[in-house]
């Protein structure tokens, strides 16, 4: 927390605004649209959620077929089922990990050729880092295949000087407790259209006709932001920047610590274009190179109680997408399989940081010979 975030709630109960909608959740849209600029936004109870409302107000029907990055968390790809479509999963690019921009192209004309155009594209900026947009935003342009860019991880990440969340026709932010601010648990929904905002408030507060009792139109979900939340938002929007600085500093650290360390390379930013925030530090191992795997440097640090987690499995390895179709190459895969993301917390401390140069220490003075 930054300390603020205790004056928005008590706000909230001295105002007797404990329900959705209020003051915090007005004020906490505010900031995120000042934060993302030429965006408005909608805050909702997750990044989830958003999704779910992006794909029900593109008219994702039952059959339809919808593109998705297939390295990432479940998050993105469920909501998709919620609709009673089928996802696409599109395969990764080594240079940042997400959407691979051919293999997007090769998607589409596969699905056009089969007659089912996509009714939506879903690319994700993975551990705060930008996808290749320009590229993929031209290909569903050049096909008119709407874009929710999933910007989950991705708050304080920029493209072309634009902020992650604002690349797409919608995009979509994540509040959860391991984001790099939270609301305990939360999201929103962004996009320069403020039709589609205005339409996701009213979905998400179960779609309540303008009557004087209680009519529906509409199937709605209850999906609104409380005030609560909101009020731990604002305090945490103000320290974001911070945040975003101290994620960086993390990664430094790691660089600077393992910079001549065999076989280890980082998820890093392809050029000037790019600016991530970092929320994760994520490594890929050679284990011919490094002389150790992944999975041997995760033991490691969680017989020293230091948490590190292996990268995402991809969807189409998950067994309850097993049968969904795809366009793959093998690259998440291979970066599942021999990657980490280490620990990356902002509040580590130095002695913290001292504990996981020691257990890097270790594992590669294992393999010198005595």
């Amino acid at each position: 927390m930054g300390g603020t975030e205790q004056k928005y709630v008590n706000e909230a109960f001295a105002g007797n605004w404990i329900a959705p909608l209020g003051p915090n959740v007005d004020g906490f849209e505010k900031d995120i649209e000042n934060y993302l600029g030429n965006s408005r936004a909608a805050a909702l109870v997750s990044g989830t959620a958003a999704i779910h409302l992006a794909l029900v107000m593109l008219g994702v029907k039952p059959g339809d077929m919808v593109i998705c990055q297939s390295f990432t968390f479940s998050g993105s790809a469920n909501p998709i089922v919620y609709q009673g479509a089928v996802p696409f999963f599109v395969d990764s690019e080594e240079k940042t990990w997400n959407m691979d921009p051919e293999l997007f192209r090769k998607a589409v004309k596969s699905l056009l050729a089969k007659g089912k155009k996509p009714k939506a594209a879903i690319p994700v900026h993975l551990y705060g880092m930008p996808a290749q947009m320009t590229q993929i935003s031209a290909i569903a342009e050049e096909y008119e295949i709407p874009v929710i860019e999933d910007a989950a991880e991705a708050l304080g990440s920029r493209y072309n000087g634009k902020a992650c969340g604002t690349l797409g026709d919608m995009g979509i932010l994540s509040f959860n407790g391991n984001k790099i601010i939270t609301t305990s648990g939360g999201g929103a929904l962004v996009s320069a259209d403020e039709k589609w905002i205005e339409k996701a408030r009213f979905l998400s507060t179960q779609a309540r006709d303008p009557a004087p009792h209680y009519q529906h139109s509409h199937i709605g979900y209850n999906y609104r932001m409380s005030n609560i939340t909101a009020g731990i938002g604002r305090g945490q929007m103000e320290v974001l920047d911070k945040r975003v600085e101290k994620k960086r500093e993390i990664n430094q650290f790691y660089r600077e610590f393992l910079r001549k360390a065999e076989g280890i390379s980082f998820l890093t930013e392809p050029d000037s274009d790019y600016f991530s925030n970092h929320w994760l530090t994520a490594i890929v191992i050679d284990e011919e190179k490094a002389g150790f795997s992944s999975d041997k440097l995760r033991a490691a640090f969680e017989r020293a109680n230091i948490d590190s987690r292996p990268l995402w499995k991809p969807m189409h390895m998950q067994p309850v997408f097993k049968d969904a179709p795809g366009q793959l190459s093998g690259v998440s895969e291979k970066l599942f399989k021999n990657g980490l993301c280490l620990p990356s917390g902002t509040n580590m401390s130095a002695e913290d940081m001292e504990r996981i140069k020691k257990v890097f220490r270790d594992i590669i003075n294992e393999k010198q010979p005595s």
